[in-house]
């Protein structure tokens, strides 16, 4: 069986299973905190602001994960004396600075109609199943807004801006990155939806 719901909604016995679902669905981006992503789970569990998080369900486990903010709301709470328990005191200490920095911050024009998706992802295990687009259709429409954004997706990132555009975000923001062929790409991509509340299927 498949279902959404929002992932405090399952409890804190969940927390570790989704944090799983990031640091693997996001394991090449995450590769700088550890190269492996049972590692990152661990680190980054505490951090995750579960009433910020949806997830889809496949019977009763977790395999598909995104957040949903609006107006100033973050959906990590980092805690630097974690991160370094994890990964060491100085790759934890650098890694609390590159999350504040990358990872926190609000979109700049908030308004109560609009919403942030971001985190995207699913786990290996459970991909090329449709189950982000189940995830994506549900925020769309069921969380109660009328506009979304997406902000800074990777524009070698083709199959997730097809999934995107499929449901109709389209580019409004294209932003260059010191450094970022060292990683393999150009340029970040930020799309937008406007909304009737309903997605096609």
């Amino acid at each position: 069986m498949i279902e959404q719901c929002r992932a405090d909604e399952l409890g804190e016995g969940y927390r570790d299973d989704i944090a799983g679902v990031l640091a693997h669905g996001f394991a090449e981006d995450f590769a700088f905190f550890s190269p492996d992503p049972a590692r990152v789970a661990a680190a980054f569990a505490h951090m995750l602001i579960l009433e910020r998080f949806y997830v889809t369900l496949v019977d009763g486990q977790p395999a598909a994960v995104a957040s949903l903010t609006t107006g100033e709301q973050e959906c990590f709470a980092p805690v630097a004396a974690e991160l370094r328990a994890h990964l060491g005191a100085i790759r934890g200490s650098i890694s609390y600075q590159i999350v504040r920095s990358q990872f926190l911050g609000a979109y700049p024009e908030p308004s109560p109609d609009l919403a942030e998706i971001g985190f995207v992802t699913t786990a290996p295990g459970f991909q090329r199943r449709g189950l982000a687009r189940a995830l994506m259709q549900h925020l769309v429409s069921d969380t109660g807004f009328q506009r979304f954004v997406l902000r800074d997706i990777k524009d070698t990132n083709q199959a997730a801006l097809q999934l995107y555009r499929g449901l109709g975000f389209r580019e409004y923001e294209r932003r260059p990155v010191r450094f970022a062929r060292r990683a393999g790409f150009h340029e970040y991509l930020s799309l937008r939806l406007e909304s009737d509340g309903a997605v096609d299927s």
